[in-house]
């Protein structure tokens, strides 16, 4: 498993493993790191693969058409032109492969924000949003996961990265811009835009007041890695907001966001599993809300 301390988790009917092939095909210094099946859940034989785009992990699962993905988790993919000087023309060349298949929902074009600025949606549903990015101030990553705090929650952008400032390590905020006055529905000093910094990786956020049909999903979840059962009890007992929600080390934060809370040593099992292994290790984790790490290694151990 990576490093990364927080993998976004993509939920699919069942286009994981084609959509992971399509993605590492397009974006660069790219690759699948495992793929696993696990039988019998609820949905059925379930494929969960962990790949990686350019340098940033993600993790996904055919889970069934429970979930749709939909923008209120976005990734930002920034085009840095001080590190690559043909930065407008990689950009330009991944919207078009993203494009395939999918729906523009800013189209590529000059903002007041940036020279080069699109969101897409993809032809699996996912939405990205290409930036052509400024080189002064602090450098960024290429990929940024963005969160869209609309409907019930718009305006609570600030609060709820304030929230998770306080919950992680190695945390802290980056820039910060307000909506100003006559940007109605948008309410002057909610946030047009923050990032932030978790577990020394980087997350966006942002209000919008517009009329949005969406809001957040599990089909987008936030997967922590967690060393032992200590950190799994912390992050459980400071996120975990909706007990209806508790399910295989799943939970929904006050604002809405699914997390799971995942032992690192898990993925490990599953990579190496044999198929009996992998039964034992379903059959218990599906019985769990909160993962208890002694009893996944029990069930794997076939104890």
């Amino acid at each position: 498993m990576t490093d990364q301390k927080i993998v976004p988790h993509l939920w699919f009917n069942q286009d994981a493993k084609e959509a992971a092939q399509f993605y590492t095909s397009i974006f660069p210094d790219s690759s699948f790191t495992d793929i696993a099946t696990v039988h019998d859940t609820p949905s059925g034989d379930s494929d969960v693969v962990s790949f990686n785009l350019a340098g940033y992990s993600f993790m996904a699962i055919n889970g069934g058409p429970h979930f749709q993905f939909n923008p209120s988790i976005s990734f930002f993919v920034n085009f840095d032109p001080s590190r690559d000087e043909n930065a407008r023309e990689h950009l330009d060349q991944l919207w078009e492969k993203l494009s395939q298949g999918g729906t523009p929902l800013m189209p590529l074009q000059e903002y007041p924000f940036s020279h080069r600025y699109g969101w897409i949606q993809d032809k699996y549903g996912l939405t990205w949003q290409l930036i052509l990015t400024h080189p002064d101030g602090e450098e960024r990553p290429f990929i940024i996961p963005s969160l869209m705090y609309v409907q019930d929650v718009c305006g609570k952008a600030e609060e709820a990265t304030d929230f998770y400032l306080s919950v992680f390590n190695e945390s802290r905020r980056g820039e910060i811009a307000r909506y100003p006055a006559g940007m109605e529905p948008d309410k002057e000093g909610t946030l047009m835009f923050t990032d932030f910094m978790l577990e020394k990786y980087w997350f966006a956020a942002m209000d919008s007041a517009q009329a949005h049909d969406f809001t957040f999903n599990e089909a987008i979840s936030l997967l922590i890695q967690c060393e032992n059962q200590e950190e799994i009890d912390y992050y459980w007992k400071k996120l975990s907001s909706d007990p209806k929600a508790e399910q295989c080390g799943w939970l929904k934060d006050k604002y809405g966001i699914s997390w799971q809370v995942w032992p690192k040593i898990m993925g490990e099992m599953m990579a190496n599993a044999t198929t009996e292994q992998m039964e034992q290790l379903t059959r218990t984790f599906l019985q769990m809300k909160k993962f208890d790490i002694e009893k996944l290694i029990e069930a794997y151990q076939g104890k």
